[in-house]
């Protein structure tokens, strides 16, 4: 694994895992089983009942597939690790756990997005929501969605695989993702620090913009609503989802653009796996908490 070029490094060595691999793996294995059972019952109850056959629940149907491929990604590969005496994984296989993790990242900032447009159009325009969201609008934009994701992923993908590693390479992280690639990196890592700091204002921060600007607009529309009864129940229909944005954003804003100076490797691990691993579980929890329709649903399918 000694050399200059990143072509000879064949694995890296994950040190997140320090102290407690058997609480750790029950901890996560109850995490992950909680996101791949909270959000299967999501897609398979707007599956099955007509009533949610909607364009908001079609979208959350995608947030839902994107929640199990998210843990998906990195979970099991933790899991493996928590019961090994050396937490490691391939070069290639954190390139390509590295290219899946940023694809959906990228692809949930634009459909939490494309969810508040969604709210925007049946409250503040309802006479033209139905042409506004049809269902072939609904289709392009959710695979707008999950292409934009991945197009953003290819580039970070591609600039890390172009990076030098010398020696031994010790991530400071339980799963591979590109602030620890760079930080164990001993050549220039300029290029993709750019990188990432475009993705956070084209990726990240233009999406959270265009759902504060829905949710403005939103609650200015709801403080007209002549009845209290009409404005609770647009009130009900946001809150899931202004809530889920809240938590996803604010916590990859503290994954991908903390300062250097502040780097602590015991909280970059806890503010990722809070990003990439605790959200996608919440998510379902969140939007059937407050849901009459979903509890609906539910009780019918039960």
């Amino acid at each position: 694994m000694a050399g200059e070029n990143q072509t000879h490094v064949m694995e890296f060595m994950l040190l997140g895992f320090s102290h407690g691999q058997l609480f750790l793996f029950v901890l996560f294995l109850a995490i992950y089983l909680a996101t791949l059972l909270g959000n299967s019952a999501i897609l398979a109850l707007v599956s099955l009942d007509p009533h949610l056959h909607s364009p908001m629940y079609f979208f959350l149907s995608h947030l839902s597939c994107l929640d199990i491929c998210y843990s998906s990604v990195t979970v099991p590969k933790i899991l493996a690790n928590a019961l090994r005496p050396q937490a490691t994984i391939s070069y290639h296989g954190c390139l390509a756990q590295m290219f899946f993790l940023m694809g959906c990242a990228g692809a949930e900032c634009a459909l939490l997005a494309v969810m508040a447009y969604d709210r925007y159009a049946a409250i503040c325009q309802p006479l033209h929501y139905a042409h506004a969201m049809s269902w072939g609008v609904c289709v392009v934009a959710a695979a707008s969605c999950w292409l934009w994701g991945m197009l953003d992923s290819a580039v970070h993908t591609l600039l890390a695989s172009r990076l030098s590693f010398c020696g031994t390479v010790w991530l400071q992280h339980i799963f591979c993702d590109v602030p620890p690639l760079l930080r164990a990196a001993c050549s220039n890592t300029h290029p993709s620090e750019v990188a990432l700091h475009a993705a956070s204002v084209f990726v990240g921060l233009s999406p959270f913009l265009l759902v504060i600007v829905s949710y403005l607009r939103i609650l200015a529309t709801i403080l007209r609503m002549p009845l209290a009864t009409g404005r609770r129940k647009a009130f009900s229909t946001c809150s899931s989802h202004l809530l889920v944005v809240i938590l996803y954003f604010v916590t990859a804003n503290l994954n991908y653009n903390r300062p250097s100076s502040g780097y602590s490797a015991v909280a970059d691990t806890l503010i990722s796996t809070l990003y990439c691993i605790v959200t996608p579980m919440l998510n379902p929890l969140i939007y059937s908490f407050r849901n009459q329709e979903v509890w609906g649903a539910l009780r019918k399918a039960v």
